[in-house]
């Protein structure tokens, strides 16, 4: 029915917000699929443990990126898409675009060229709506800093200056896609959060009982 997913550096409140939408949307009478990447079932959770462990540091970016992209495949095919194929809304914690931001321009794969290989993999399925959750790397890194260090993994320890190119690679991608892409103030409360999010989802919800009117 819906797909939308969630981005931002890491520290934004996408996480939480994700959270408080699926209970909103729930209570509103919605089937609500929850997930996040990479992972969401057995064999992407598997390669989410090779990613992010802190013991490979040395992973090459081509690797990266490519095992990123493997386990979305195993997510769109064996979640995603029965989930939207039965009518719910689905929620993802990062898609597409975090490759998009982190291996493309932060680790210098060059964005286009991993959208190509994305489109080659994925097919045609890509959000409904994303929403951008902005807020400056170093207001960020101050709310990583309130976690405790052995929950943090190989990508929240990368350098400051990793994490400012990723911020960039987001707004060339929001400058490319401003249609699908929304942009949400994350330095604002959690209410008020929730409150533009919901803007946005109510949004494309309406348009899309429109078009349901309409045929």
């Amino acid at each position: 029915m819906l797909f939308i997913s969630f981005e931002g550096i890491d520290g934004s409140g996408k996480t939480t917000i994700a959270k408080l939408l699926k209970e909103k949307l729930k209570s509103q009478g919605y089937e609500v699929v929850l997930t996040r990447e990479p992972g969401g079932n057995e064999i992407a959770e598997q390669i989410r443990d090779i990613i992010l462990s802190k013991k490979n540091s040395q992973i090459n970016p081509w690797t990266e990126a490519l095992l990123y992209i493997a386990a979305r495949k195993q997510h769109v095919s064996e979640d995603i898409l029965p989930a939207l194929k039965r009518g719910a809304v689905v929620l993802c914690d990062r898609f597409m675009d975090s490759t998009s931001a982190y291996q493309g321009y932060a680790r210098g794969l060059g964005i286009r060229t991993l959208d190509e290989v994305q489109s080659i993999v994925l097919g045609t399925t890509k959000p409904d709506l994303t929403l951008f959750f902005d807020i400056e790397p170093t207001a960020a890194r101050g709310r990583m800093k309130a976690r405790f260090e052995d929950e943090m993994d190989r990508l929240d320890l990368e350098k400051q200056s990793f994490h400012e190119k990723v911020y960039e690679g987001y707004q060339v991608l929001i400058s490319e896609h401003s249609d699908r892409i929304k942009v949400v103030d994350a330095r604002k409360s959690i209410n008020e959060v929730l409150e533009q999010v919901s803007y946005y989802i109510d949004e494309v919800l309406t348009k899309l009982q429109g078009n349901k009117n309409d045929d």
